[in-house]
């Protein structure tokens, strides 16, 4: 365990689909907005830019740091306009496992500020059970964060 990783904010999903299904929903824009955002820039190579509108006026913006075909993605994180968290202050690691048909998906934050950890870890919850949906082929439907005030 990395020094960091006590502090970071990990989850862990299974998801009806091959990693190969799953590793686009990372890296392809049209599938990122599937289940998080609503207009997404992605350059899946290393130094490429990660750019996610995850809701009204909530611009997510970093850079892909490493890319490993349908295992592994990692990318660094941070909100445009945020102090506390700006773009690229932190990394997000996303290792996808294969088991049978399915898919373990192991996702960790790490570097964020104490305080914005509990935000970090809705915003996760909510955004990966989504992403259990979309990635087996189920519609999660209007994103409700999306069109919260």
């Amino acid at each position: 365990m990395a020094p960091d990783d006590a502090s970071a904010v990990t989850r862990t999903i299974r998801i009806a689909a091959r990693p190969e299904t799953i590793f686009a929903f990372f890296t392809d824009p049209a599938k990122m907005i599937r289940w998080k955002g609503s207009h997404a820039v992605l350059d899946p190579r290393p130094g490429g830019v990660y750019r996610v509108s995850v809701t009204d006026g909530h611009i997510a913006r970093g850079e892909y740091v490493e890319i490993v075909p349908h295992s592994r993605i990692v990318f660094t994180w941070g909100w445009e306009g945020d102090s506390a968290v700006p773009p690229g202050s932190s990394t997000v690691e996303v290792v996808l496992v294969p088991d049978g048909d399915e898919t373990i998906v192991r996702l960790t934050h790490r570097d964020l500020p104490a305080g914005s950890r509990p935000s970090h870890t809705e915003g996760w919850e909510h955004y990966l059970a989504r992403l259990v949906l979309a990635g087996s082929g189920v519609d999660p439907g209007p994103d409700a964060w999306e069109t919260a005030t």
